[in-house]
């Protein structure tokens, strides 16, 4: 009798553990299952957050919109050229200050963070244009600068640039195949004269 007893202890033991565990996992599956759901809740936020910029960008009544408040802007703006690579923002609107009030300088610089030596000067005023233009060929650092209106970027409409030809190479004239001659004695193959074998005087 105290062996079954035995026997059942342990198999009650068993059960319990057996009913933790799955009571773990049913808790494991439970928080994964909400991740998941989590998960998929900010993944529709972010594809419907893509679909408006993607829907705002294609109307056309917003990028019209757009495209005229950048020709508003670049009405008001000049473009400075030969700018000296340790000018400064400051330096630079310190300078136009004389043309009306700046709104903003912006110069250009490259993937590593160096001025590319040419920056833009946008105006409160459209009549400012007019004044800065006439700074061209000012000196700024001991650099003559080069001051023109700023031209409107139309999407889609690149600038196109012939090529300059280039005095070190030689053009190339169009290959012309030369003309097929059909050989009567077939392929790689001349005739040969040879000499007679003996003299004949009647020959």
């Amino acid at each position: 009798m105290e062996e079954y007893e035995d026997l059942d202890m342990v198999n009650t033991e068993n059960t319990n553990n057996t009913n933790e565990a799955e009571g773990v996992d049913v808790d494991d599956m439970k928080k994964r299952l909400k991740e998941m759901e989590d998960e998929a809740a900010a993944l529709r936020e972010m594809q419907a957050k893509v679909e408006s910029q993607m829907g705002s960008a294609q109307d056309p009544a917003s990028a019209a919109a757009s495209q005229a408040n950048r020709e508003e802007v670049d009405s008001r703006s000049v473009f400075v050229g030969n700018v000296d690579y340790s000018c400064t923002p400051e330096e630079v609107q310190q300078h136009f200050q004389t043309c009306g009030t700046v709104n903003r300088v912006t110069i250009r610089t490259d993937k590593y963070g160096q001025p590319k030596g040419y920056a833009y000067v946008e105006f409160l005023e459209v009549e400012a244009v007019e004044l800065a233009l006439q700074l061209n060929e000012s000196q700024l650092h001991g650099r003559q600068l080069k001051v023109t209106a700023k031209r409107t970027n139309v999407p889609g409409m690149k600038p196109h640039r012939a090529r300059r030809p280039n005095p070190n190479m030689r053009s190339r004239s169009p290959f012309i195949p030369a003309p097929f001659v059909f050989s009567p004695y077939g392929y790689g193959k001349v005739p040969r004269f040879r000499m007679p074998m003996r003299y004949s005087p009647y020959f």
